[in-house]
């Protein structure tokens, strides 16, 4: 379905019935990344998927896509769709749209699970990372996409995965310089939301790779206490919907 949002073109599917579940995509990737779990969520629950600003069939929207301005969106279309509360997975940015999502609108949440994701701030190193990437991004579409995709992988299963690999790039390249360049400037500004994932008073999950490059293991266990989270350790990398796919089919089945 196409939604408009502030005179920008928003793609997103709904199908199914029964409690609410929005899922949401990290940076480089689109809404066609649930497509292997929606055959069992849709058995039992209303399920939403949304092009993030600059990704997928979405439009961009300015030359930066602030987590606060995705949440937004996220917000007008499930009011659009007369759902009062729902339950949200994010993957990595994914994560970061619903914890601002959470600060805004805390009401309409009913359980979060944050997938190879944090509610924790870039620090200086990973902001400066960013830039080396917007310039990157701007000289070298194709090389930037390469290295960073095949980099989210576990190195043992970047050999394994090389079909979906191919697939993950194939697709990234037909999105705009300027979709992902203000993307990874929203993502760079990003706060710190921690305090409110501590805070939120539902169901918390964090769900990480054991080799997780981009989310180290032991730094999102201590997060996880932290903020009172159920805490559910996957073999592989950042991309466990991919890495991990019978696990994470697993545990969809017990999402409310």
């Amino acid at each position: 379905m196409i939604f408009k949002f502030k005179e920008s073109k928003i793609f997103y599917t709904i199908q199914g019935s029964g409690n609410a579940v929005v899922l949401l995509h990290g940076f480089l990737e689109n809404a066609s990344m649930w497509d292997f779990f929606l055959p069992t969520l849709i058995k039992n629950h209303l399920v939403i998927t949304i092009d993030l600003l600059g990704h997928g069939k979405t439009d961009s929207l300015g030359y930066v896509h602030t987590m606060e301005l995705m949440a937004e969106m996220v917000q007008e279309i499930i009011s659009k769709e007369k759902i009062n509360k729902a339950t949200f997975i994010g993957h990595s940015m994914g994560g970061y749209v619903a914890l601002a999502f959470a600060e805004k609108y805390p009401e309409r949440m009913n359980a979060l699970v944050l997938l190879n994701s944090t509610s924790e701030a870039d620090s200086t190193e990973k902001k400066e990372n960013r830039d080396r990437a917007i310039q990157l991004v701007k000289q070298n579409k194709k090389g930037f996409l390469s290295m960073a995709i095949s980099n989210l992988f576990a190195e043992q299963n970047r050999l394994i995965y090389k079909k979906e690999i191919h697939q993950l790039k194939k697709e990234a390249l037909e999105f705009p310089i300027q979709g992902i360049v203000a993307t990874l400037e929203g993502m760079k500004i990003r706060k710190d939301r921690t305090s409110i994932l501590k805070n939120l008073l539902i169901p918390k999950y964090i769900i990480t790779g054991i080799q997780d490059p981009i989310m180290p293991f032991l730094q999102q266990k201590k997060l996880t206490k932290k903020c009172g989270c159920s805490f559910i350790e996957l073999s592989g990398g950042h991309m466990s919907t991919i890495e991990n796919k019978e696990e994470m089919l697993n545990f969809v089945h017990f999402i409310e």
